[in-house]
């Protein structure tokens, strides 16, 4: 049987990206001087205008305009008379502590009675949260989000290099790939749009980037007389980033995650500390599925972790190996409620997460990075001696 899965990803110029990077940004400036600072930051952009809003407690003083700046300057708009630019920007800061009503539920899990340190950091939020692997690229990724990443990346990475002198940073691209009997068989679909400059011409443009980005990126073996390429398909993309839209923090979570091969919460994560289960949980739900794929107990997994607002366990977790599974699902999830401490003080300390590595995961995807500690696949020799 035949069918196809479309995913899409956005250069880190893109107007959400521009919003989600300066609230990492942010964030890992106040990690950085103190680990236990609360963050929940959010932007908005709008042309030559930069709001920055939302919650923050900490030992921490930074001066958030300047980091503001400096994360537009490194995106790269710095060209001036373009609409947006790092010098011209006007930021407005909305900044207050976190709210004492969800600090209480975070510091104090509801009904604690044990001696476990860990039972007395409850979650941030109610939530439920999705994690998910698959065996369709190295990475333990979709293979459509993958390619997208990587193509949309190339783009910028030319851009920044000189390559292609006429590029500006917003972009974006989308990958179809046609799948038989489950298992992806070829590229059908390329679409990728790049803002540039009024000194090329469209068909310069569609030629350079399809000698310079797609043909380098995309697996020639999944490429056929069939594959359709659309770039700049309206035509000129002069006008773009914040001026050509506005940008909301948190506005491209299927971006973030698996490019809709998985379900999601509905939580965003650029600007949260890790006290947020959002994105807390979601790494963790990343980790765990990425494990029992590599330790072999299934070939594709996702999970679904549920949480109340205060209390540290789980309230319910449930897996789904869709028919890959060595053992059944329900069989699956015991094994990760027992070999996998799903609290959120334990997932902070499991994965590392007060350090402020959070700058790099807002643009070109949160998961399918190996630096990243959700990336590592360190628990998969636990959980083969379950598989039979």
């Amino acid at each position: 049987m035949k069918s196809f899965f479309t995913s899409e990803s956005v250069t880190s110029g893109h107007p959400d990206k521009v919003c989600d990077i300066i609230s990492d940004s942010i964030l890992d400036a106040y990690l950085s001087v103190d680990p236990k600072s609360r963050v929940a930051c959010e932007c908005a952009v709008s042309t030559d205008f930069l709001l920055i809003m939302g919650e923050v407690t900490s030992k921490a003083k930074i001066d958030v305009k300047e980091i503001a700046k400096n994360a537009i300057k490194e995106i790269g708009y710095t060209e001036k008379g373009v609409g947006f630019s790092a010098d011209k920007v006007k930021i407005k800061l909305k900044l207050h502590r976190q709210s004492p009503d969800i600090a209480m539920g975070v510091d104090s899990s509801y009904g604690f009675s044990g001696e476990d340190v860990y039972d007395r950091i409850g979650a941030g939020d109610q939530g439920i949260m999705f994690g998910y692997a698959c065996r369709e690229t190295t990475e333990l990724m979709p293979l459509p989000i993958m390619l997208s990443h990587k193509m949309c990346k190339k783009l910028e990475d030319i851009r920044k290099s000189g390559e292609l002198k006429y590029l500006r940073p917003d972009g974006k691209g989308q990958v179809t790939v046609e799948y038989k009997n489950g298992k992806p068989k070829r590229i059908d679909t390329v679409v990728l749009s790049s803002q540039h400059d009024k000194t090329v011409t469209t068909e310069q443009l569609r030629q350079d980037i399809k000698d310079k980005v797609i043909d380098v990126i995309l697996p020639k073996e999944l490429l056929d007389e069939n594959t359709k390429y659309f770039i700049n398909p309206t035509g000129r993309f002069e006008i773009g980033g914040p001026d050509g839209d506005s940008g909301l923090t948190g506005r491209k979570i299927i971006v973030d995650t698996y490019g809709g091969m998985c379900p999601h919460g509905g939580g965003a994560f650029s600007g949260k500390d890790p006290t947020k289960v959002d994105r807390s949980a979601t790494y963790m739900a990343r980790y765990v599925c990425k494990n029992v794929v590599a330790s072999g107990l299934a070939d594709v997994c996702q999970i679904q972790i549920a949480y109340a607002i205060g209390v540290a366990k789980p309230v319910s977790v449930k897996i789904n190996t869709f028919g890959t599974g060595k053992l059944k699902d329900e069989e699956i999830a015991d094994i990760v409620v027992k070999e996998f401490d799903l609290r959120p003080m334990a997932i902070i300390e499991k994965l590392q997460l007060n350090n402020p590595v959070y700058k790099n995961t807002a643009s070109y995807g949160h998961f399918g990075k190996p630096e990243f500690s959700w990336e590592q696949t360190d628990k998969a020799k636990d959980l083969k001696k379950y598989v039979k």
